[in-house]
């Protein structure tokens, strides 16, 4: 299963409707749970997720609607008695910070830290890329390999069948026929989390053709002088990063408290993706708490 449980949407302050930060990315058998903020361990109980699902965590930053659920998240994998490692990604600058965290959580959990101090794989397929904030941050970015796709017609005329299928698939070929011969090309999927930034060169590599975007929209556009101010996203800044960065599917998070609604928000992430360089392709959602979005379904390679 490859699905996002997002588990807060709210910047800076709770309110009424929205829980600070929390998202869980469902990955096959991963859990990577972004930027519990506040309140996390109640929203995975409402949305129905196990603290056992959690096989991961990553922080951008250390401020406070980012991280302030650590504790109860962790408290509660050793309540559970989760026995398998959790590893936590965080900013290397954060390490008091983070490390205060840790220590104010119930001990037993198998936790192990991972500071990063710069652009790179911190874990197979999931790399990180600074981003421009107040503080040290960095977004996250998770793909996985390209691989080919087997077309039932091609293998049909190769003579291909049954436990040939295996074969042909596990060595790359079977008799003459080689696994090209019968495949087309599978671009893998990918994810990115892209919070708390100004516009920046790290923002737009994360994003870069991925099949599904968090990104924040903390601000209108109609108030781009407090986003510069706050080093934070605008909604139509946010659309058009995904628009020229090729994405699937922007979903729209991370929204001030002055915006009751958000969907002008998402209008003018719209048509700041739609005139992108690569307009056309990409769907733009805002999200509540406790919503589930499904990782699009991979894209064809032309």
């Amino acid at each position: 299963m490859r699905e996002l449980v997002v588990l807060g949407t709210s910047s800076q302050v709770p309110t009424r409707e929205r829980n600070h930060n929390g998202y869980l990315l469902r990955w096959d058998g991963q859990g990577l749970l972004f930027d519990p903020g506040e309140g996390t361990q109640r929203q995975m109980i409402l949305a129905g997720v196990p603290s056992s699902a959690v096989t991961r965590i990553c922080l951008t930053h250390v401020h406070g609607d980012h991280t302030f659920g650590l504790p109860g998240v962790l408290s509660r994998l050793s309540l559970d008695g989760v026995e398998h490692p959790v590893d936590l990604h965080y900013p290397a600058s954060g390490d008091a910070v983070v490390r205060a965290l840790v220590a104010l959580a119930r001990p037993g959990a198998d936790l192990r830290l991972h500071p990063h101090g710069a652009a790179g794989e911190v874990a197979p397929g999931l790399v990180v890329e600074p981003l421009a904030h107040r503080v040290e941050t960095y977004g996250y970015r998770l793909v996985e390999p390209d691989g080919r796709s087997l077309v039932p017609a091609r293998l049909d005329a190769a003579g291909v069948r049954g436990a040939d299928v295996g074969t042909l698939v596990r060595d790359g070929r079977w008799g003459g026929v080689t696994l090209d011969d019968v495949s087309v090309p599978r671009p893998g999927q990918g994810f990115a989390f892209v919070m708390d930034t100004a516009p920046c060169a790290g923002a737009e590599a994360l994003a870069q053709d991925v099949d599904l975007l968090v990104a924040e929209a903390t601000y209108a556009d109609e108030d781009a002088a407090l986003a510069r101010e706050h080093r934070h996203l605008t909604a139509g800044q946010a659309g058009a990063l995904a628009g020229a960065a090729g994405v699937g599917e922007l979903v729209l998070t991370h929204f001030s408290s002055r915006y009751p609604d958000v969907g002008p928000l998402v209008e003018q992430a719209r048509r700041a993706a739609a005139g992108s360089r690569r307009a056309g392709g990409t769907r733009v959602r805002a999200v509540d708490d406790l919503d589930r979005v499904r990782l699009p379904p991979r894209r064809r390679l032309v």
